[in-house]
């Protein structure tokens, strides 16, 4: 099993900054992917950006320029910087951890931003 445990998130004003984090624990296989994505009321979750343990990414083009997504293998934790933030950048955001078949969600944390 693959337990996620989700930080970050909160209210910010556009053009701000927040950062999210996610840890993995349990089983976790040596290949893997971890990323995030995000969720509005009613709408399918989108892929914001996801990074393997290789170190290769990929970036939502709605994020490109604006957010960055980094991991630390050694601790198994995942952390998205976003920069210039948009009020339409106003999600839940899931931590997704991903390895074969095995899919495994965070609970989710909620990101507004607004004046």
């Amino acid at each position: 099993q693959v337990q996620l445990v989700e930080s970050g998130g909160g209210l910010v004003q556009p053009g701000g900054s927040l950062r999210l984090s996610c840890a993995a624990s349990g089983n976790i296989a040596r290949l893997n992917s971890m990323g995030w994505y995000r969720q509005a009321p009613g709408k399918q979750r989108d892929l914001v950006a996801e990074i393997n343990s290789g170190g290769g990414a990929n970036l939502a083009d709605s994020v490109k320029g604006r957010f960055t997504i980094s991991r630390d293998n050694a601790k198994n934790t995942v952390t998205l910087q976003m920069n210039s933030l948009k009020p339409e950048d106003t999600d839940v955001y899931y931590c997704k951890y991903r390895a074969g078949y095995l899919e495994v969600w965070g609970q989710g944390t909620l990101v507004t931003v607004s004046s």
